[in-house]
């Protein structure tokens, strides 16, 4: 395990009032896509940040250099990370990130999937019950995904329905099946043993720093019309999604964790403004002003035999609007260009295409 021998600074902050006492706040999976970007928000309120990320799916370039050498940064499987620190490691607030992404990655390897969604939070949930204020249950938001809908089709998507998996013979499941466990989880200590959780269920966040590589659409698609290729797209394009900017995604989460009425409850976060994948597509290449035609895939070439896909992914949104006026704010077209950007400037352009 390799740990940032530099603390971080409390500097003063706009986020922060005079005299009052810095925020320690431990993110897990903090140099992921998401994590990275709470990190940001996080630092500008003045909290102190531990991120411990094994650096499987997160990268290390996710955290600027300036940002990097205000953070505590720890380079571990969580198990190991959690189980190495003392009795008078304490945070304010623990936001539980890591866990396996993409359809492509569930597919490759469902068994690394399994353990590190269930394990890790097992794990995580346990350590927070010790290590919050005065060294009492840390106030803890646990991740999850709109995944765990599985097939069901109802639309819009409403965190008391009921979920619909297939059979466990298609390996394509274990990856809802898994983050229903964690809420299971989260939401028994809440009862059990008091520990404020908040779970949230991502609908589709995209944003600068999220690569194609484990499957995520828009960067795959965004690369390919910086080049000029063909845009891949996997299935007949008129599976429904909903995107929402990373940066709206996680203005939300300090929010929820701060309203004790949010708290043993689960949110969908995202947007609910549905388009197709062709449709986004196409927006891809209008935006950016490219020459690229769409190239349709079947799912048996992309995957295997039999792969299964939500049809419809459309949240409800009722919950989180009342719970703290949740309203996404970035225009689509916006985090496409960011995404262009961002790709133009680091290089890093993903050459494969996956609806997720």
């Amino acid at each position: 395990m390799t740990r940032n021998s530099q603390k971080p600074a409390a500097p003063p902050s706009e986020g922060q009032a005079p005299g009052t006492r810095v925020r320690r706040v431990l993110i897990t999976g903090g140099a992921g896509f998401i994590g990275s970007h709470l990190t940001d928000l996080l630092l500008s309120r003045g909290d102190e940040v531990t991120i411990v990320d094994n650096l499987s799916t997160g990268r290390l370039g996710n955290i600027p250099a300036a940002t990097r050498a205000r953070v505590r940064f720890i380079e571990a499987e969580l198990s190991s990370a959690l189980a190495a620190f003392g009795p008078g490691e304490l945070f304010d607030e623990i936001y539980h990130l890591a866990a396996a992404v993409g359809v492509r990655l569930v597919v490759d390897d469902p068994i690394g999937c399994i353990e590190t969604n269930i394990i890790g939070t097992a794990h995580l949930l346990r350590f927070a019950l010790r290590h919050g204020p005065g060294g009492g249950p840390a106030p803890t938001l646990v991740a999850s995904s709109s995944e765990v809908y599985g097939k069901s089709e109802k639309v819009p998507f409403s965190e008391d329905d009921d979920v619909v998996y297939g059979p466990t013979t298609r390996s394509r499941w274990s990856y809802a099946t898994s983050k229903a466990v964690d809420e299971y989880l989260a939401l028994a200590h809440h009862t059990t043993h008091r520990l404020p959780v908040v779970v949230t269920r991502f609908f589709n966040t995209v944003g600068p720093r999220q690569v194609g590589a484990y499957g995520m659409v828009l960067p795959n698609f965004v690369a390919a019309a910086i080049e000029d290729r063909p845009i891949p797209i996997y299935g007949d394009g008129l599976q429904v999604r909903c995107l929402c900017d990373v940066r709206d995604v996680v203005d939300a989460l300090p929010r929820l964790m701060g309203s004790a009425a949010c708290h043993g409850r689960v949110f969908n976060v995202g947007s609910d403004r549905p388009l197709t994948i062709d449709q986004l597509a196409d927006r891809v290449i209008a935006v950016l002003g490219s020459s690229s035609t769409k190239q349709f895939i079947p799912y048996d070439t992309a995957y295997a035999a039999g792969f299964e896909d939500l049809r419809r992914r459309v949240p409800d949104l009722s919950r989180i609007r009342a719970a703290i006026g949740f309203a996404p704010r970035i225009d689509l077209d916006q985090t496409i260009r960011d995404i262009a950007g961002a790709m133009r400037a680091a290089g890093n352009l993903p050459i494969e295409g996956v609806p997720s």
